[in-house]
């Protein structure tokens, strides 16, 4: 994972008035080789959701949720949407060694996060806490914070998130809550840009 640098003040002040202006100012706050946090959550929580601007992005699927790639940041991070029906979760999962920023833009999400596993056990994964993320909330994970699973628990409304990955990353593990299991999983695209890819992508393969 990058290191952490402190957030100053007296660095150049950045816009996120749109999701253009944030995706400008994302490139410009990882011109660094160091991540800062606190700069990256203060842009993520300064852009008011405008379905407007990232409508075209956002690509549902009747039976699980979908990873929509924004942008891919020069090779430094990824900036994707993720889409979620009525009822649908992730799996347990970890990052990967990278930082995991998510805003909510549409509907509402929950978060729940576990202790990572010392190892197999029919006890299984000790939850840490649930924690609410309504509109426009943003929220941070990495690996030293535990593992989480994120879920749209509303059985009539959807929900959309923005999701910032630094650096990327193509596979991660995922966790049995029952027994503390880990598997490996790759992790795909359900579409580019705006369009769909050809991938055949099964829910249990699938992690944000």
């Amino acid at each position: 994972m990058s290191p952490i640098i402190p957030y100053s003040e007296e660095k150049k002040e950045l816009s996120s008035e749109t999701l253009q202006d944030l995706i400008t100012s994302l490139h410009h706050v990882f011109d660094s080789e160091n991540v800062n946090v606190e700069q990256v959550e203060k842009l993520m929580s300064s852009y008011q959701t405008n379905p407007a601007e990232w409508r075209k992005f956002a690509k549902f699927d009747q039976y699980r949720y979908t990873r929509n790639l924004v942008d891919e940041g020069n090779g430094k991070f990824n900036l994707m949407i993720l889409c979620w029906g009525e009822g649908h979760g992730s799996a347990i999962h970890d990052h990967a060694d990278a930082h995991c920023f998510m805003k909510i833009l549409q509907g509402s999400l929950s978060e729940v996060r576990f202790e990572w596993p010392e190892n197999e056990s029919e006890d299984g994964l000790r939850e840490i806490s649930r924690t609410p993320l309504p509109l426009n909330e943003v929220c941070y994970i990495n690996d030293s914070l535990g593992l989480h699973r994120v879920e749209n628990s509303s059985h009539t409304e959807p929900a959309v998130s923005l999701h910032l990955y630094c650096p990327p990353f193509s596979s991660c593990s995922m966790f049995d809550q029952r027994t503390g299991h880990r598997s490996r999983c790759q992790v795909t695209f359900w579409s580019k840009f705006g369009e769909k890819t050809q991938y055949d992508i099964k829910p249990q393969h699938e992690n944000n």
